[in-house]
């Protein structure tokens, strides 16, 4: 009789544990969904304006993956995600954004849009909310130390802004004597330690950031969202991630970024661009009867591009006359910015600007990048600088 009603108590107990472990299943499919939900509401803008759901934090120019239009103010997109990815909300055409961490939960995106009156219509938002993604919360408290850093800008600005301007106006005109008056001052030179206290302020804040979160995909989501581009003195910081960090989505894109596959050996097609005059040009009227051309990726906003040109100009100054030429392509996107700086450097060899198009097809990740063609248009190095350039076209050009 005993044996009996031990075995009906176990019988209870293994059902009992059964049904737990179901429900425990059960509660974990509902507590992690497998996709996300972004409803969005917005006033201030008209019915029909176009939303756009693009991926950001790539260092690239991408697609949208979703679209749709505003209805009563209100949008939704829906999709799976494998991890938390970074988008930009984008509103007509590109006339504004919102952006975002999105991971698979449902996601709500509240503001007040304002659209300009001036001609381009730019898009502003007020009172931006986003709730449902923790990574989002995350990311924001993570990165919230910017504010002081954008303090620190403006109260090291302050009170130089006339000198500053009269040195970029020496710079441009060449005016040295008026340059080193400027420079050997003590505002300008309090200036200048200010400066440099502030980026190293800045290097640290963001090293740190990126260390702290070695161990997961937060690392190099840091990492390419920190720089805007990358150059080698970058690659310790991702050789500290763990291999977990590294086979992440972004640890995938910093790698590719940090480490493109070489074009060597491979033939450059022939493409247009324009210059500051709108000119067009294309690669072979530009090296036509040139025994080698160096076509150097560059912005006006990148320090190392910048210093790199003084070493191009005597390269230049060397060899020109026995068959070399430079093709410098910036890849700004503020035309503005481009044409001050073309005037502040005075390059003498043809500068065009990239349509997206041409650094893509030679797969430029990082600048200074910088390809050697040779006559028939086939790539022998790349990513020479400074004295490797010289001693290249030295044993090039020795005759």
């Amino acid at each position: 009789m005993n044996t009996i009603k031990y075995k009906i108590t176990a019988l209870c107990i293994c059902l009992f544990i059964i049904s737990t472990s179901q429900a425990q299943k059960k509660k974990t499919a509902v507590s992690t969904p497998s996709s996300y939900t972004i409803e969005g509401t917005i006033s201030g803008l008209t019915d029909g304006t176009t939303v756009k759901l693009i991926p950001g934090a790539t260092h690239s120019s991408e697609l949208p993956v979703a679209e749709t239009t505003l209805k009563e103010g209100k949008f939704i997109f829906t999709g799976k995600l494998n991890e938390p990815r970074f988008f930009y909300i984008v509103f007509g055409k590109s006339k504004g954004f919102i952006p975002l961490l999105v991971e698979n939960s449902k996601i709500k995106v509240t503001a007040e849009g304002e659209v300009s009156k001036n001609e381009d219509e730019r898009i502003t938002f007020n009172n931006e909310v986003v709730s449902g993604s923790k990574s989002n919360d995350y990311y924001k408290k993570e990165t919230a130390f910017k504010e002081d850093l954008n303090k620190d800008y403006e109260d090291y600005h302050k009170g130089t802004e006339e000198l500053s301007k009269l040195y970029s106006k020496a710079r441009t005109s060449g005016n040295k004597k008026q340059m080193d008056s400027i420079g050997n001052s003590p505002e300008w030179k309090k200036f200048e330690a200010a400066e440099k206290a502030f980026f190293t302020k800045v290097e640290k804040s963001t090293t740190d950031l990126i260390a702290k979160h070695k161990a997961t995909w937060w690392g190099p989501f840091f990492m390419i969202t920190q720089f805007s581009y990358f150059t080698p003195d970058q690659k310790p910081l991702y050789e500290q991630f763990s291999e977990t960090a590294k086979k992440s989505y972004y640890g995938q894109l910093v790698d590719k970024d940090l480490n493109p596959k070489t074009l060597v050996g491979t033939s450059v097609a022939n493409f247009g661009l324009k210059d500051k005059d709108g000119k067009p040009y294309n690669v072979k009227e530009i090296t036509a009867g040139k025994k080698y051309i160096l076509i150097d990726f560059w912005a006006s906003w990148c320090g190392p591009c910048r210093k790199e040109i003084p070493n191009l100009k005597t390269a230049y100054s060397s060899y020109s006359d026995k068959g070399f030429e430079i093709l410098s392509i910036s890849i700004d996107k503020d035309e503005k910015a481009w044409q001050k700086a073309l005037g502040m450097e005075n390059m003498p060899w043809h500068n065009v600007l990239d349509d997206d198009k041409v650094s893509k097809s030679f797969n430029v990740k990082t600048i200074p990048a910088t390809f050697l063609v040779d006559s028939k248009g086939v790539i022998i190095s790349d990513n020479l600088r400074g004295a490797e350039l010289e001693a290249k076209l030295k044993e090039l050009l020795k005759s």
